[in-house]
C-alpha cells in the first residue's frame, strides 16, 4: 500500500515534519515567484491596456451610453415632426402653436443631450489623465 493511501485511511500516521517542511518551502518558492511574475507583468501591461483595449472599450461603452440617451430623449422624433401639427390641428392657430412647441421641445432635450455628450467627453478624458495623474501625485508626494 502506497504510503497516501496509508495516510488517507489511517489518520493516526504522521507527515514527517522534513518532508512537510521542504513540500511547504518548495511550494512557497514557487508561488512567490509565480506572484512575481504575474505582479511584473500586470505592470508592465497595464499602460498598454489602459491606453488601448480599455480606452476602445470606454469609447464603446460611452457610445451606446449617449445612443441610450438619445433614444430615452426621443430627439431625432421632435425633429422629424418638427412641422406636423399635434392633435390634427390643421388650422393655423394649430399649426403655430404645435411648431413652436416643439421648437422648444427640441432645444430643451438638445442643451439635455448636449449636457450627456459633454459629460461623456469629460469621462474620456478623464479617462485618459487619470494615470498621469497618479503618477504626478506619487511624485510629489515623494519629493
Amino acid at each position: 500500500m502506497s504510503n497516501i493511501k496509508r495516510i488517507w485511511y489511517n489518520k493516526n500516521v504522521k507527515i514527517d515534519d522534513f518532508k512537510f517542511a521542504i513540500m511547504l518551502k518548495n511550494n512557497f518558492i514557487f508561488y512567490s515567484l509565480e506572484l512575481l511574475t504575474e505582479l511584473v507583468w500586470d505592470i508592465l501591461y497595464f499602460p498598454l491596456w489602459w491606453y488601448g483595449r480599455g480606452l476602445v472599450n470606454l469609447i464603446k461603452v460611452i457610445k451606446n451610453f449617449l445612443i441610450d440617451k438619445q433614444k430615452s430623449l426621443a430627439l431625432l422624433v421632435w425633429v422629424k415632426n418638427i412641422f406636423r401639427p399635434m392633435y390634427a390641428q390643421y388650422d393655423l392657430a394649430g399649426i403655430l402653436i404645435s411648431f413652436f412647441m416643439r421648437l422648444v421641445q427640441i432645444i430643451f432635450r438638445s442643451m439635455v443631450m448636449l449636457f450627456w455628450f459633454i459629460f461623456s467627453l469629460v469621462a474620456i478624458l478623464f479617462w485618459i489623465l487619470f494615470p498621469l495623474l497618479v503618477i504626478y501625485e506619487i511624485i510629489f508626494q515623494l519629493l
